[in-house]
């Protein structure tokens, strides 16, 4: 059992994150699908991978130049590496690759798994080929390498051919007007007229030594545009990383991946998923948690578990040391939405507990709608204390002269007001009788507890909430929205009461897995069926007194309603 503060929850940032972590792990589903996707994609990864090949060649690069040792030319600022990485994928260098290999494929197919990458600050060009097969990776790499190579000595090689030639026709043209020249001063006679084209010549010469010096040097460039450095060598083991260590990797994706989709569900997720989501919605505190199947029985006896009885007890005395309810002790107990079995069976325990303490307790079923009470408990028609007797009302109006006594075992007894169906509810909550039984229990011995039907299915536990100290809100945090819980504090506090706390409960496997029938009314999830009294629950009652049920007993064949009863409308013939 845990009492969960609001103010005690929000200051414990640590209790917090341990709290978001446990509700994570509710998820396990979820988590263990991302774990399953996780571990498939390993071993996708690892078997498409397991064939998988990488062999890798290196080639520096180099600009032609004159003087390979001249330290004043920087290579870094002669080759544009971008540039060279781009013509490497080029498509031309792998035509020229796939000549070389005889590849019968489409260009893009050799392509595809080419890559070219540039080492930083190198003039260094890395050449990797994946393929199915060692020596097809190798093979390919060095051939894509060579046609690089070929294609940038081609390149280098054109140019130099295309700059020869205009040299060339350069130097015919100015060797052409040297020798006119020539010819015209040996014909001119000695003077100032043959001294100045006598410069034109000279001039003429000084253009022709310029450009055999060109030639002169362009034929001496060395055209290799670079060196291997490393050779692609067929690779001895698959590139991939193995089964076992895809597997591994693959199960941390997947917990990442689970414990994501965990957290985006808890983030979207309506429904409160701890105490202190609970105490949050609700402004108060979280009296107890009850274990699984808690409430599946209206009266915990010796083949209970005794966890589930001393459960009980807590939230009893937790509620006896709030000086909210400790001054008139009238509780309310009510569920939200849907089924009241929770409901009912936390008001049956909480009335044995405080019997048990040794007060006058009285329980009131104010569900007039679907009362179940007297058929399901070990009640009978023994004198009731004085107080609980109730006023006079009208006829066959709630509450009515019957007062059953309910037998708790070891914990003593307390008083039953059975529920009883009426043609209008809301005059019969709002009655004066039902004001004046309540306030008769103001003596100093004596504790109310009220039980109403769902505060979202009906607005009947409104109507007696400024009639009791305090609210106690029974819910099962998965089958509830933090809404709805809101929805009900705001409803309570409009009407003048006070929410004391919240029992928070998981309903038993055999309930949660039971169908819930159809017909349920204004938005609940219906109503289960009313089980039948067990042989140790026995029951007895006077004649006139007969115990209603849901409403109706069978008697031969014949169904009969209560007023049939109170009237004495028997047939003789279906006695």
């Amino acid at each position: 059992m845990t009492h969960t503060n609001v103010t005690a929850v929000e200051d414990d940032e640590p209790e917090l994150l341990r709290d978001q972590f446990r509700q994570l792990l509710r998820y396990r589903a979820i988590i263990g699908a991302g774990i399953g996707i996780g571990l498939l994609g390993g071993v996708w990864f690892g078997l498409s991978n397991a064939d998988t090949y990488v062999a890798t060649s290196q080639v520096v690069l180099r600009a032609p130049v004159n003087d390979p040792f001249n330290p004043s030319i920087s290579q870094d600022k002669t080759l544009n590496m971008g540039s060279e990485r781009q013509t490497a994928l080029s498509s031309s260098v792998v035509e020229q690759a796939a000549k070389k290999l005889g590849w019968t494929g489409t260009i893009g197919k050799l392509q595809k798994d080419l890559q070219v990458t540039n080492p930083p600050q190198s003039q260094v060009l890395q050449f990797t080929y994946t393929a199915d097969s060692p020596k097809a990776a190798a093979d390919r790499a060095n051939a894509v390498t060579q046609a690089y190579l070929d294609l940038r000595k081609k390149q280098w090689t054109d140019l130099r051919s295309t700059m020869l030639e205009g040299q060339q026709r350069q130097l015919d043209e100015v060797a052409k007007k040297h020798d006119q020249k020539a010819k015209e001063l040996d014909r001119m006679p000695d003077g100032a007229a043959r001294d100045a084209e006598y410069g034109v010549k000279t001039n003429l010469l000084n253009r022709i030594n310029e450009l055999d010096a060109r030639i002169s040097q362009l034929k001496s460039l060395d055209m290799s545009p670079g060196t291997v450095i490393r050779t692609a060598t067929a690779p001895g083991f698959s590139d991939g990383p193995g089964l076992p260590m895809s597997l591994g990797l693959g199960a941390l994706v997947g917990v990442a991946l689970g414990l994501l989709a965990a957290w985006v569900r808890l983030v979207f997720d309506p429904a409160p998923r701890s105490a202190g989501d609970v105490a949050r919605a609700v402004r108060a505190p979280v009296l107890g948690t009850l274990p699984r199947g808690a409430t599946d029985v209206l009266l915990a006896d010796d083949q209970t578990d005794a966890r589930v009885a001393e459960e009980y007890r807590s939230v009893a005395f937790r509620l006896a040391y709030d000086q909210r309810f400790a001054d008139r002790r009238r509780l309310l107990v009510v569920a939200p939405r849907g089924s009241n079995d929770a409901a009912v069976a936390v008001a049956s325990h909480l009335a044995a507990s405080f019997a048990e303490t040794g007060k006058d307790v009285l329980l009131i079923e104010a569900d007039l709608r679907t009362p179940t009470l007297a058929g399901r408990l070990r009640a009978h028609a023994a004198a009731a204390p004085r107080w609980s007797s109730p006023v006079e009302g009208e006829e066959n109006g709630w509450p009515g002269r019957r007062q059953l006594s309910v037998d708790a075992g070891e914990s003593g007894s307390f008083g039953l007001v059975p529920g009883e169906r009426v043609r209008n509810v809301a005059r019969a909550l709002t009655a004066p009788t039902v004001s004046r039984l309540i306030a008769e229990a103001d003596s100093p011995n004596a504790t109310v507890v009220v039980l109403a039907p769902p505060v979202l299915n009906y607005a009947d536990a409104l109507a007696l909430v400024d009639r009791v100290d305090g609210v106690l809100i029974v819910c099962d945090p998965r089958g509830v929205h933090r809404t709805d819980l809101q929805r009900i504090r705001e409803l309570i506090a409009g009407a003048g009461g006070t929410v004391l706390g919240a029992v928070v409960h998981t309903p038993g496997r055999q309930r949660r897995g039971a169908k819930q029938p159809a017909g349920g009314r204004r938005g609940g999830r219906g109503r289960q069926p009313i089980p039948e009294p067990s042989g140790s629950e026995e029951f007895t009652a006077e004649p006139e007194q007969v115990i209603l049920g849901d409403g109706s007993d069978t008697v031969t064949l014949r169904s009969l309603r209560a007023e049939d009863l109170r009237t004495g409308d028997l047939r003789t013939g279906d006695r």
